[in-house]
């Protein structure tokens, strides 16, 4: 991948994205924890602490190469992205579940995120990239991309609710087009393997898709959080940011090999997560109807 595209072009466009992300924030929705701590607390253990044993445990049994193991430890730290909420939206999920979550899980990524990725890089020791969370500088890298963009988009919306209403759709755009430029960009950079890794990654990462949207919805309700908490928690879960794994695995692992596991899951989740919303629609129809 172009030199200029990965060092300034990406960390860029990911930074209008959180940029975006900051826009449709209010410190309300941070607020939102207290209010319904159950629903946020059980998505997110669901999300930080099931997801990577989940993860882990499919590369594990799948026999993934290092660098491809790695690539999904990544992706499986990431956040949920912002694309959660426009399936939420549609299936009537908790919307506002979903922006707290999405807001409280970024900040979150800039501690765990590093740390999974460390874990999975000892354990895999792949035959690439370095350490993300043991070196200060990297550290910062990842606080930059993530954290400072949100911050900057939330003053924003303070200083100008109606700049930020007005921004909001066109940064939804942009965000759409930015992940499918990376996602193309990962697969033509990685072109000569690409018919390997598709063939290698394509089925753990469908496999880890469905368990991730399951289990977002699964855990919330044995938990007892009500259907529409869920189904927020469910797209939370299973509709990772895929634009910060690559972006994380390209300019601070320096490994375009890394980012090809959130490359293609970036492609299968959405359809899946189409699918589920569907299925759960379906079933909650089925069950009004019973009732009547």
């Amino acid at each position: 991948m172009d030199s200029a595209l990965t060092s300034v072009g990406l960390p860029i466009a990911l930074a209008v994205v959180m940029f975006g992300l900051g826009l449709s924030l209010t410190v309300a929705d941070f607020a939102r924890i207290a209010r319904e701590p159950r629903a946020v607390a059980v998505a997110l253990a669901t999300q930080l602490l099931l997801l990577p044993l989940v993860c882990f445990g499919l590369v594990v049994a799948l026999d993934l190469d290092p660098v491809l193991a790695v690539g999904m430890m990544l992706l499986a730290a990431s956040p949920g992205g912002t694309t959660a909420n426009l399936f939420s939206h549609l299936f009537r999920g908790d919307v506002a579940l979903n922006i707290t979550l999405t807001a409280v899980n970024s900040v979150l990524a800039v501690a765990t995120l590093p740390l999974v990725v460390n874990l999975a890089l000892d354990h895999f020791e792949p035959a690439t990239g370095g350490a993300v969370g043991l070196e200060f500088g990297k550290v910062a890298q990842v606080f930059a991309i993530v954290l400072v963009p949100v911050v900057l988009g939330m003053l924003v919306r303070r200083r100008s609710a109606a700049f930020a209403e007005r921004a909001d759709k066109p940064v939804r755009i942009f965000s759409g087009v930015v992940l499918v430029a990376v996602i193309v960009g990962t697969i033509v950079a990685e072109r000569e393997n690409v018919g390997g890794y598709l063939a290698d990654i394509g089925l753990v990462a469908v496999l880890f898709c469905a368990c991730s949207l399951t289990a977002g919805y699964l855990v919330p309700r044995l938990a007892r959080v009500g259907e529409r908490q869920a189904i927020a928690s469910a797209f939370e879960v299973g509709v990772h940011n895929s634009t910060l794994a690559i972006t994380v695995a390209i300019t601070v692992l320096g490994s375009e090999q890394l980012a090809v596991p959130a490359a293609v899951y970036g492609v299968v989740m959405f359809p899946l997560a189409a699918a589920a919303g569907f299925l759960l629609s379906r079933t909650r129809a089925e069950r009004d109807a019973a009732l009547d």
